[in-house]
């Protein structure tokens, strides 16, 4: 497997507060591959210093090939990053927004095609502060592949969602995925990483307590002796609500 990104030895401190303590992972061209951990364990700051958004302290980070510290600007032409809600202006529509991002990225685009990739083609017309929770996320998706990325990062892409959009979006990911682009995620929900992501670095206290497949690290837990209090069914309540209320593409 190829190694697009690659991190060594990385450090971030804040004064006295050392965030990221000397953290090592690889990630692997094609993977979906999850940072998880606590609030405060450093995978966002470690996410915005691969993405170019904050300066590290010591270490070394490579994107595609490229170091952070030579190549920040062809590397940003190579990511995706999702953005905020704070970085759309409120009174353009989704086609305008679209448009816009195109120009800052210099690409040529159909917006509606952009649009269609995330299930976005009948609100076109609709301004984002009118969408809802699922819609502002999927179009805020449909922005990082406006400059075709190789590599594209999601920090907590699911958060506020309701099971349905949750799936919903799973699915996105796993379809930009397929279709050849590398994913890096950050996640507090752990079934999202179980069914999502292909490795997980879990990350507390700003170093790497484990990394590896989600079912080689579940199994490792089970080898050791560890067992569930409760017995498990083969069914959750998520499970009864995506059942009767449907999993297809719906207005959120």
């Amino acid at each position: 497997m190829n190694t697009i990104i690659k991190v060594g030895n990385l450090v971030k401190r804040y004064g006295e507060l050392e965030a990221v303590k000397g953290i090592s992972f690889d990630v692997y061209e094609g993977e979906i591959f999850g940072l998880l951990g606590p609030n405060g364990a450093g995978k966002t700051t470690t996410l915005e210093i691969i993405e170019t958004l904050r300066e590290k302290t010591s270490g070394e980070v490579y994107v595609d090939g490229m170091s952070i510290d030579k190549d920040k600007q062809r590397i940003k032409q190579t990511i995706g990053v999702q953005l905020q809600s704070a970085g759309y202006y409120p009174n353009l529509n989704l086609i305008e927004l679209i448009y816009l991002f195109a120009g800052l990225y210099n690409e040529m685009v159909d917006a509606q095609v952009m649009l269609h990739l995330v299930g976005l083609e009948d609100k076109a017309k609709s301004k984002y502060k009118e969408l809802s929770g699922g819609q502002k996320q999927r179009f805020s998706i449909a922005t990082t592949l406006i400059n075709k990325p190789k590599i594209i990062f999601l920090d907590e892409p699911t958060t506020g969602l309701d099971p349905q959009a949750r799936r919903n979006l799973w699915g996105l990911i796993r379809e930009i995925r397929d279709k050849g682009a590398t994913v890096v995620l950050t996640t507090h929900y752990m079934d999202e990483a179980e069914n999502l992501c292909d490795r997980v670095a879990i990350i507390d206290s700003g170093h790497i307590v484990s990394i590896d497949t989600p079912d080689k690290l579940i199994d490792h837990l089970v080898a050791s002796g560890f067992e569930r209090k409760k017995e498990i069914k083969k069914a959750s309540l998520e499970d009864v609500f995506l059942n009767l209320t449907g999993k297809e593409w719906k207005d959120e």
